[in-house]
C-alpha cells in the first residue's frame, strides 16, 4: 500500500477521483473486500445506475438567499444530510481508521455510523469525535453480548442504535473468494474480542443456512427485547420492502435505512433508490428515512431527498478518501459532496431541504 497523501492534488475533485486514486493506494486484499459485492454484482451496479435515470428539473430566478442544507436526526444536528455509513475493518486502508473518519465527519458537520465490526474500540472512536455518533449493531448469537454492546454504546455517548437486519448471514462474494481475502495481522473486530464464536452443532441432514446461521438471526420479536435494553432510538438498516417498513413502524422503531447493503449480501435485489419511493409512501414522514447505496455526487443526495429520504449514507466513497488521505481526504470528500448538493439546490430553486420533493425531478418519459 502506498503512503497516504498529506495534501489534496489539484485533479482530485470528486468521489470518482478518490476511487481512481484509491485503486492505486489500497492493497489488493483490501480492494477485494471494500470494492466487491455479491455474486455478479448486479445490485451494486444498479445502485449507481438508478441515479442516472432521474433527471433534475431546474428552476430560474428563484430567491434562495439565506439557504442552507442543515438537517436534524435523532440525537444529531448536522450541517448536511450526508453521513458516513457503517463500514467494517477500516484499518484495512488506514492505520488511524475509524478515528480519522469520525473526526473528519464531525469537523465537517456530519456524523458516522460506527460498525460493530470496527477495527477500533467503539469508545476510542467516540472520544475522537467532537460531536455525537450512531452505533450500528450486528445481532450476536449471545444476547448477553448484544446487551453489552448496547451498554457500551450508551456509556460512550452514542445517540442512536442502528440494527442491521438485511445480513443475518454473509453474502456470496465471489471476488473475495477468488482473491483469497483474509484479515491481515492487526485488523480484527475488536469490539467482539473475547466473544465465543458461534459453532452450530448440526445433525445429519441439517442445513448450515437454515439450521445454522438463520437459527440465531434476529426476528421481529427481538425488537421489543432490544427496546427493553436501551433508552436510545432504534433505527433499522436494510429495508427494501414496503411491507417490512410497515411492520417496523408497528414495532415502534425510530427510523429506517433503505439499503441493499451496497449489493454485498443478496444480488439482483432492487437498487436502494428504486425501492425508496414505495417505502416513503408507507412511512409518510412518521420517522426519518435514510438511503444507503450508490451516492457519488451531491446531485445524487438531492435525488434521494426528492424521492423521500431525510438523509443519505455514503460508504465506499469515504473509504476511498480515507485510503487516499486519511482524515483530510474524508473531510474534503464531504465538503465536495456538500457543495455539490447546495449547488444543485440553488439551481433547482430550493432554499432548504424542506423545499426538495418529487417536483424537483423531471417527469419520466412515457413507456414505449
Amino acid at each position: 500500500m502506498s503512503p497516504h497523501l498529506d495534501h489534496i492534488p489539484a485533479d482530485l475533485v470528486s468521489a470518482a477521483d478518490y476511487q481512481r486514486y484509491a485503486q492505486r493506494m489500497m492493497s489488493a486484499n483490501a480492494s477485494a473486500y471494500i470494492d466487491s459485492a455479491a455474486a455478479d454484482e448486479l445490485s451494486h451496479a444498479a445502485n449507481l445506475q438508478a441515479f442516472a435515470r432521474h433527471r433534475l428539473h431546474p428552476r430560474v430566478l428563484a430567491d434562495v438567499q439565506g439557504g442552507h442544507s442543515r438537517c436534524r436526526l435523532p440525537g444529531l444536528a448536522l450541517a448536511m444530510p450526508i453521513l458516513l455509513a457503517p463500514v467494517a475493518y477500516q484499518k484495512l486502508v488506514h492505520p488511524d481508521a475509524e478515528r480519522s473518519a469520525a473526526y473528519a465527519a464531525s469537523v465537517m458537520g456530519s456524523s458516522m455510523l460506527v460498525s460493530t465490526l470496527a477495527s477500533t474500540p467503539l469508545e476510542e472512536i467516540a472520544a475522537a469525535s467532537p460531536s455525537p455518533l450512531w452505533f450500528q449493531l450486528y445481532w450476536q448469537h449471545d444476547r448477553a453480548v448484544v446487551a453489552q454492546l448496547v451498554q457500551r454504546a450508551e456509556a460512550a455517548g452514542y445517540t442512536a442504535l442502528v440494527l442491521t437486519v438485511d445480513a443475518p448471514l454473509a453474502g456470496v462474494r465471489n471476488v473475495e473468494q477468488r482473491a483469497g481475502f483474509a484479515l491481515p495481522d492487526g485488523v480484527a473486530a475488536v469490539n467482539l474480542a473475547g466473544m465465543v464464536p458461534y459453532q452450530p452443532a448440526l445433525a445429519a441432514g441439517q442445513s448450515g443456512v437454515f439450521d445454522g446461521m438463520m437459527a440465531i438471526a434476529p426476528r421481529w420479536a427481538d425488537i421489543a427485547w432490544l427496546r427493553s435494553q436501551t433508552r436510545l432510538p432504534i433505527v433499522l438498516k436494510g429495508i427494501l420492502s414496503p411491507h417490512d417498513a410497515e411492520l417496523a413502524l408497528q414495532h415502534g422503531v425510530d427510523g429506517l435505512v433503505v439499503s441493499n447493503h451496497g449489493g454485498r449480501v443478496l444480488d439482483t435485489v432492487p437498487a436502494a433508490l428504486d425501492a425508496l419511493p414505495a417505502i416513503a409512501a408507507v412511512v409518510q414522514g412518521r420517522v426519518p428515512l435514510l438511503l444507503d447505496g450508490g451516492i457519488r455526487r451531491g446531485s445524487d443526495v438531492f435525488k434521494a431527498l426528492a424521492l423521500g429520504a431525510s438523509a443519505v449514507l455514503i460508504g465506499r466513497p469515504f473509504i476511498h478518501a480515507l485510503a487516499v488521505a486519511g482524515a483530510l481526504g474524508v473531510a474534503h470528500l464531504l465538503r465536495t459532496l456538500h457543495e455539490e448538493l447546495e449547488v444543485t439546490m440553488a439551481l433547482t430553486g430550493c432554499r432548504t431541504l424542506a423545499d426538495i420533493g418529487p417536483h424537483c425531478l423531471w417527469p419520466a418519459p412515457p413507456a414505449a
